[in-house]
């Protein structure tokens, strides 16, 4: 009965969405199932973010603050209005603890405000992407605590985000959607849903697979990203251009693909979902060493920038304490304004530790602090100036934005160490430019 009455409200776009957790994956359905007639309503504990999607104003620099002025839309701090919802969506973080360690604490503290609300009918779906075994032996036994039967009286299902901030080829309803479900009935009216709003939805045979596709899908980009880190530094030794090697290598038409080396790993997901993996594997007994040993290579990068900066500044005659570092970007990728997990909060970190004078310019990130594991860090970005080129005694690369003057920088700047490749690429190397 229940399986029908969603499905039809579903259909018929008379269902009301939810979703928890109004971030760079929340915000983005949020406003996709809105311009497809369905009445949303978004929670966060954040009051910032809910009033400002109440005022119409996006604070995530790719979502266009247009697409939040449609009526559709409500947003709230409540989670006791959490009952008004047909569909409920969880976003929210799942990062991890100082011993890098999964922290479920938002998925569990999520879970259990809606397990006071649930009422029969109900879809809840977990997008955060975790270790496959959290939606059936985390969340399942909190929501069945009422005694709701899963499968008949509410439905729950797991379908991993697989958002890309700023890409202009894929976007939310663009990129196929795996989708796995705790029963037949959960995977159908999960598949529903989506199908609303998604190009195409990939249904899969649990909830499990789900999880594990997305822990693979990051995995194997970490595991590769660790591979030409680890060939940078190699091939820096022998003289050789690791990005003209990569270069060559793509022109394989089969059996390559291009990974590209960078100052460490980014992003909530990249930097996090391996160590979810590795993390469960002890459960069964199994180290998974591959894994880890690429975790220490990406983790060990900003360590090789301040390296080579010190060698560099030590060929002037300077010392890195007391000198003035200029950090181009502090966003973790190109054209974001997302700062979770960027190798600049480490690199800063660590600048600070030897008693260097940092600032930095980002011109999509216009302050950076407030960051889980780097308390200390409380900066502004300062304008792009010839006089701060010239002050700086090394400006570091460490994000290639593309609305940044490559050209003062190289044209002013005493030493910069290029993390990117960008200077080579737009044919700005100098004398005074190394790479890292």
């Amino acid at each position: 009965m229940y399986l029908k009455e969603l499905k039809e409200k579903i259909a018929n776009k008379q269902g009301k969405v939810g979703i928890i957790g109004l971030g760079y994956v929340g915000l983005p359905l949020l406003t996709a199932f809105a311009e497809k007639g369905f009445s949303v309503i978004g929670f966060d504990v954040d009051k910032y973010k809910v009033e400002k999607i109440i005022q119409g104003r996006s604070y995530i620099r790719h979502i266009p603050s247009e697409k939040l002025g449609n009526k559709l839309i409500s947003a709230t701090t409540d989670m006791n209005r959490l009952h008004e919802a047909d569909v409920l969506i969880v976003c929210v973080p799942t990062p991890l603890n100082l011993h890098r360690e999964p922290d479920l604490t938002y998925v569990i503290d999520t879970t259990q405000a809606i397990a006071k609300c649930l009422r029969q009918g109900q879809l809840i779906v977990l997008e955060s992407t975790t270790y496959p075994g959290t939606t059936d032996e985390v969340i399942l036994p909190i929501l069945t605590s009422k005694g709701l039967i899963v499968g008949e009286e509410f439905f729950l299902a797991y379908s991993p985000e697989r958002e890309d901030p700023a890409n202009s080829e894929y976007s939310t309803v663009t990129i196929p959607k795996v989708v796995g479900g705790m029963t037949a009935n959960c995977l159908e009216v999960a598949v529903d849903i989506y199908n609303q709003i998604i190009v195409q939805t990939v249904a899969v045979s649990s909830t499990r697979t789900a999880e594990a596709t997305k822990i693979l899908e990051n995995t194997y980009r970490a595991v590769n990203i660790a591979l030409v880190n680890e060939l940078k530094i190699l091939f820096q030794r022998m003289d050789i251009d690791v990005w003209e090697v990569i270069e060559a290598a793509k022109t394989k038409p089969f059996g390559f693909q291009a990974f590209y080396p960078g100052p460490g790993w980014g992003g909530h997901c990249i930097p996090i979902d391996p160590f979810y993996l590795t993390w469960k594997a002890r459960e069964y007994d199994l180290s998974m060493k591959f894994i880890e040993l690429a975790g220490e290579v990406n983790n060990s990068m900003p360590y090789y920038v301040l390296g080579r900066l010190v060698e560099s500044l030590n060929n002037q005659g300077k010392s890195l304490k007391n000198s003035r570092i200029l950090l181009l970007g502090v966003a973790y990728k190109k054209n974001v304004d997302d700062q979770r997990e960027s190798p600049a909060l480490k690199i800063i970190q660590l600048l600070k530790r030897q008693g260097a004078i940092v600032e930095y310019h980002d011109p999509n990130a216009p302050t950076c602090s407030h960051h889980r594991h780097y308390p200390e860090i409380d900066m502004k970005s300062l304008s792009l100036t010839k006089e701060l080129v010239e002050s700086s005694d090394a400006i570091i690369i460490v994000t290639d934005h593309d609305d940044v003057d490559y050209q003062l920088v190289s044209d002013h700047a005493t030493l910069i160490v290029d993390t990117r490749h960008i200077l080579a690429r737009k044919g700005l190397v100098s004398k005074n430019t190394v790479t890292a």
